[in-house]
């Protein structure tokens, strides 16, 4: 059998696969394959750590090195094999003799070499060779002859010694004498027979070998499976495209047929309205020749007629002017004024692109994510999911696919509403009555996603979801925070008087994420302008700071020709600034450099602070910490609105501070007097309260891109953020 094998191998089976030339000193690595010592001793110079050149399997090598792994006796004894195999063929020269004249007859095992008759006799008589083992060429055509070529293993201490013990104790093949020496059988060594030993070995790796054809046929038939599926990759992308083709070019259809049609409509009332100025042109002509006409007539008449002649035709010539001259005409070109109208801006449009088609996938349960955001009672809560697939992938999948259910305290259910918002990530939306614990369940194809059932903390209205902060001078520690802001990237930005400096924290973890000085006695008002720019004003400096995302110092806006004490500000759209003057008690609307435009409140206002402004309706809010009122004036500085008096119940406002303004038009006010944050109608009608700070003083005031509100507590030392909308 061994013959038959040895026979059949290939030439492949005896190269190296890095020199591509038969094995010289075959070393075998970790993961079994084996390669030339040298060519590992040059790979592992090139590689650190060594990977195995065939299976890239990293290796981690003996104390020893190269020279530490072991010998692929079995490939030496097949290369022997092939050898002796051809030496056993007529006309192989003796590989010891002279020139190679005679033919070989004969392979020394000890050796690894043929020999021819002569150089046998000689063999056998030298004494260093005269026991080695001597093949004939009758018993290599036979089929035991490859259990014939084994090298015999000798000892490395005893070099003449061959190898007949295995010492189990150490784990080492020893000679005789090493048997009598270094491993005396004992305690200490448990020396068996090689044989014996080899044999036991045998029957372990025969047991092994049963278990290997049941696994070689499992992974065969996944790699069958596998490429049973790498064949629907082509034809399935052929069809989506064509699909997609289909689809998106029923899209461009529309879109190109509505553009024929506004173009035809742009063609058409751009003709009439040509038509409809060409006849005014035209009758605007006419007239215009008979007025001249008649001028000059006139004009002849008065300066060149005699008086009989000015007497005979000067009633015609009076009743012809009058009559040009009262009669009415159209004088004004007015046309159509037509011009494109998007109805849908193309940013929209854009963003509902995106929800255009899409790819539905195979979802991999395991690995879909969800992330519950703060529930509170009466409000529309969220939880996101994101769909993955096996890639690790968002991804999409059939709207039946989810499903979500929920239970309150009680084990009534609270109906969840699902909502895929884009590729994979799904918004799940519920409104909880009550407070306290609720479960979320949620399952992507009948399954439960990691961590579901979610449990999920409703709680009250006036309880805050997020905190940021505490009394100190660290980071992320807050002293006197007066106002706050929400930057470009939904992060609350807070600035802090005592501590004269600007602090920008995650809008969703409340981590800190950086925080820069800023000058001035008293830093009061904050501000961030729509190109993400933060506005700083100082109570007794006289300009207003501009910083960048990072903090870095943009630029100071000089203000101290007209404002004195600056305190709140806003920004608008095109850059102008109102900022509030409580030391000359008004309001200034400035231009982008500073320079002033108009006063606003003079005489009306006692003692003006934080400023809100609603450009969709031109008004500006102020707050009056004094009169214990709101004032609105329009951009132009006419009163439109004052509501308030003092007092702690609803409606009532004690020392009012931080004011900002939702989408809806509410107008939200904070009081430094007493803590409580209210919302008023667009008229000043009182509607509900928020909630209360903690330290009983709440100044500046901001709302979220996602519906929350955050107040700075001034003498809670912290920010605090409350469910809103």
């Amino acid at each position: 059998m061994a013959s038959k094998m040895a026979s059949d191998l290939g030439e492949e089976f005896l190269t190296c696969a890095v020199c591509m030339l038969h094995f010289r000193d075959p070393r075998i690595l970790p993961c079994l394959h084996t390669f030339c010592r040298e060519c590992l001793q040059l790979w592992s110079t090139k590689q650190q750590p060594l990977e195995c050149p065939t299976c890239r399997k990293e290796v981690s090598l003996p104390d020893q090195g190269v020279d530490g792994l072991k010998t692929n006796f079995y490939v030496n004894n097949l290369l022997d094999f092939a050898a002796a195999k051809k030496g056993a063929e007529p006309g192989v020269p003796c590989q010891v003799c002279e020139g190679g004249r005679e033919q070989a007859k004969l392979w020394c095992t000890d050796c690894a070499m043929l020999l021819c008759e002569s150089c046998t006799v000689m063999h056998r008589k030298v004494p260093a060779t005269r026991d080695h083992e001597l093949v004939p060429q009758d018993v290599l055509e036979g089929k035991e002859g490859m259990e014939k070529l084994h090298r015999k293993r000798y000892c490395d201490k005893h070099k003449s010694q061959e190898l007949v013990f295995y010492c189990e104790s150490c784990n080492v093949l020893v000679c005789t004498s090493c048997a009598v020496i270094n491993h005396k059988p004992g305690r200490a060594h448990n020396l068996e027979e090689i044989t014996t030993v080899a044999q036991k070995k045998k029957e372990m790796l025969r047991r092994l070998l049963q278990g290997i054809d049941p696994r070689l046929e499992e992974i065969q038939d996944s790699v069958k499976e596998v490429e049973k599926t790498m064949s629907k990759l082509i034809p399935a992308k052929e069809v989506a495209t064509v699909q997609t083709q289909a689809y998106f070019g029923q899209l461009v259809h529309l879109l190109q047929k509505r553009e024929k049609e506004i173009l035809i409509q742009i063609d058409e009332q751009c003709q009439a309205d040509g038509k409809t100025l060409q006849a005014k042109k035209d009758a605007m002509e006419f007239e215009l020749a008979g007025l001249t006409s008649a001028q000059t007539f006139c004009q002849q008449t008065v300066e060149h007629g005699s008086d009989v002649q000015v007497l005979e035709v000067g009633n015609q010539v009076q009743t012809r002017i009058e009559t040009l001259l009262t009669k009415k005409l159209d004088l004004e070109s007015k046309w159509s004024e037509f011009q494109f109208e998007e109805n849908t801006a193309a940013t929209a449009f854009a963003d509902e692109v995106e929800n255009f088609g899409g790819l539905k996938t195979d979802v991999d349960v395991s690995k879909c994510d969800v992330i519950v955001k703060p529930a509170v009672q009466g409000f529309q809560c969220f939880a996101v999911l994101t769909t993955v697939d096996r890639g690790g992938c968002p991804c999409v999948t059939n709207r039946k696919a989810v499903t979500a259910n929920m239970k309150d305290p009680s084990g009534i259910n609270v109906t969840p509403k699902l909502q895929m918002k884009s590729g994979g990530v799904w918004e799940i939306s519920y409104m909880p009555k009550v407070t306290g614990n609720h479960s979320l369940e949620v399952k992507v194809n009948s399954q439960q996603v990691e961590g579901s059932p979610f449990d999920v903390k409703v709680q009250e209205r006036e309880t805050p979801v997020l905190t940021i902060g505490r009394k100190g001078s660290g980071v992320g520690e807050l002293d006197e925070p007066l106002d706050v802001a929400v930057d470009t990237d939904g992060n609350i930005v807070v600035v802090e008087q005592e501590n004269k400096r600007v602090q920008v924290f995650d809008g969703e973890t409340g981590v800190c994420l950086r925080g820069f000085p800023v000058g001035g006695e008293g830093p009061f008002g904050l501000e961030v302008d729509f190109e993400g720019r933060i506005l700083v004003t100082s109570l007794g400096e006289c300009e207003i700071r501009s910083y960048s995302k990072e903090g870095e110092l943009l630029n100071s806006i000089d203000i101290q020709r007209d404002c004195w004490c600056p305190s709140g500000a806003a920004v608008l759209q095109d850059g102008r600034m109102v900022v509030s003057d409580s030391a000359q008690q008004r309001c200034l609307l400035l231009e982008h450099d500073g320079s002033l435009i108009r006063d606003i409140g003079t005489g009306q206002l006692q003692f003006p602070s934080f400023i809100a402004v609603d450009e969709s309706r031109g008004a500006i809010y102020v707050t009056d910490r004094f009169a214990h009122k709101i004032f609105a004036y329009d951009l132009e500085g006419n009163p439109m609105l004052s509501f308030g008096r003092e007092g702690h119940g609803d409606g009532l406002l004690q020392d009012p501070a931080g004011v900002v303004l939702d989408p809806t038009g509410n107008i939200v006010v904070g009081n430094a007097g007493d803590g409580r944050v209210q919302v008023f109608g667009p008229d000043g009608t009182f509607i509900r309260n928020v909630a209360t700070v903690t330290g009983e003083s709440a100044h500046g005031l901001a709302l979220t891109p996602d519906g929350y509100i955050a107040v700075a507590c001034y003498k809670g030392h912290c920010v605090e953020k409350y469910r809103y909308m």
